[in-house]
């Protein structure tokens, strides 16, 4: 690949949409395109009609528009050559789309290179609220809830909010945390996150908050799945578009950007854990997420320490936890340049395309490199990358992004589901599920037989005494022993 080649990222854009009445809001289509048309100004030159790749990040808020290659291409008056979409909404979307860019650009496949998506729930959720009312809109759940439900969802493992806390509570107990010191970084964490938004123009809450702000339940910051309150989850009620624009360094001089727009694109590594979240090998580490994280950094010759900036993908808190621990950044530096999912905004597949955008405007006003790692599904998806305002000598185009065979290799054995258990077992992980009041809906226990098999059991809002003790911040629920017993229904949890 010549130095002509290098990917290069020139142009960024993002909107956020906020009109008085919420049903009155753009949908996708008209965000990305705005969000494309923003980019292309911010390049200083005109490259939409000469793009001959068009990468587009799934949505659902809209879902007559669900194949959007078209429209958005009709909305713009161009014809790119290539158009993709993601196959899902998932996390890692946008970071997937900027690693294939950045390789057929580097291949000298493509010269111009589109990526964007959006997410308009907000009004969504206000047009489906005035065509039925009480209805709230939650793709994630209507979508199972259309289908069988399987052996998780039974039990209550359904959306990602779910799942998620079964990593927290197993990686509190592997770093033998108590829970006030676990909650206690998570506010941290969170408490940054708030500040670099304020800081944003384009985030969608500008409005810091402390870390008690953060980890004490309130009316207002209800829990919602232990140990996780509202203030520690993805914001999806917005209305937001991104997209940022890639070419090569060749094709940039020819056109006459100015080199002050130039971010320079490494390369990426992914790598992903099985779908089903009852087939990971454990819950206090991701085999794919180091994987991801490593490989994209030795691949361009980073060491984590001369990383200057990072994204850290921030739908809960484990997952920048987890990310963290791989490159050893702090939990008092911001892991956050665009102001993570609550705070930023959680336009469901599309928050790493504002990170893009915020890192590529935070490089070229201060210069360095930075990490952008993405995730998504329910932990299951992992897609790295580094960006930077110099030249990366070690990035070569095209290069395979695909270490899924290293992470299949580090992973630890999948335990058998025992579906049909009853009897002796210890807790492996677990969470709490609430209703709307704050009041506890049910509890959800992972646990193991003594032969090593992995089995669920439900915990019924009647047995008080079973959610006070897996709530109880002065004594770890995990690895403690129980005895799982016929329910109503449902195997229950009982402890020892």
């Amino acid at each position: 690949m010549s130095d002509d080649n290098s990917p290069i990222i020139v142009g960024v854009g993002q909107i956020n949409d906020r009109p008085e009445n919420p049903a009155d809001g753009r949908d996708p289509i008209v965000l990305m395109a705005d969000a494309l048309r923003i980019a292309e100004s911010d390049a200083g030159g005109a490259l939409l009609a000469d793009a001959d790749f068009l990468g587009i990040v799934q949505q659902i808020s809209f879902r007559d528009i669900r194949y959007a290659r078209e429209p958005l291409a009709s909305e713009l008056g161009i014809a790119p050559a290539t158009m993709m979409q993601s196959e899902g909404p998932n996390g890692d979307s946008p970071v997937l789309l900027l690693n294939e860019a950045a390789n057929r650009i580097g291949a000298g496949a493509c010269r111009i290179a589109l990526v964007c998506g959006a997410e308009a729930l907000r009004t969504a959720a206000a047009r489906a609220a005035a065509e039925e009312s009480g209805r709230r809109v939650d793709a994630t759940r209507e979508a199972a809830q259309r289908r069988e439900p399987s052996y998780a969802q039974q039990y209550g493992l359904v959306a990602p909010v779910d799942v998620y806390p079964l990593y927290e509570n197993a990686l509190r107990a592997s770093l033998g945390q108590s829970f006030a010191e676990a909650q206690a970084e998570s506010g941290t964490i969170w408490s940054l996150f708030s500040e670099v938004a304020a800081a944003n123009p384009h985030a969608w809450i500008r409005k810091p908050v402390s870390p008690a702000d953060v980890t004490t339940p309130t009316e207002s910051n209800r829990p919602i799945a232990f140990p996780y309150n509202k203030l520690m989850v993805a914001n999806a009620s917005v209305n937001q578009g991104a997209a940022f624009i890639v070419t090569s360094v060749g094709e940039a001089r020819r056109r006459g950007i100015a080199e002050d727009r130039w971010i320079y694109v490494g390369n990426g590594a992914a790598a992903h854990e099985p779908n089903s979240p009852l087939q990971r090998d454990r819950y206090d580490h991701s085999a794919s997420m180091e994987v991801s994280i490593r490989r994209a950094l030795a691949l361009n010759k980073v060491d984590p320490s001369q990383l200057d900036m990072v994204e850290l993908y921030s739908c809960f808190p484990c997952i920048p936890k987890l990310a963290r621990r791989i490159i050893d950044w702090p939990a008092e530096r911001p892991a956050t340049v665009f102001g993570g999912l609550t705070f930023g905004g959680g336009p469901i597949g599309n928050y790493m395309s504002h990170a893009v955008a915020s890192m590529t405007d935070q490089l070229r006003a201060e210069g360095g490199t930075g990490l952008l790692f993405a995730n998504g599904g329910y932990a299951t998806h992992n897609h790295s990358i580094v960006i930077s305002s110099k030249p990366i000598a070690a990035a070569s185009f095209p290069r395979s992004y695909d270490y899924q065979e290293e992470a299949d290799a580090m992973r630890d054995a999948i335990p058998a589901l025992a579906r049909d258990y009853l009897g002796d077992a210890t807790i492996e992980s677990y969470t709490i599920l609430y209703r709307r009041d704050g009041m506890p809906k049910a509890g959800v226990v992972v646990a193991r037989t003594p032969g090593g098999e992995r089995t669920l059991a439900h915990v019924p809002p009647s047995e008080g005494d079973v959610l006070r003790r897996l709530a109880d911040a002065d004594a770890e629920p995990v690895g403690a022993p129980g005895r799982i017993v016929e329910g109503a229904g449902l195997r229950e949890w009982r402890f020892a």
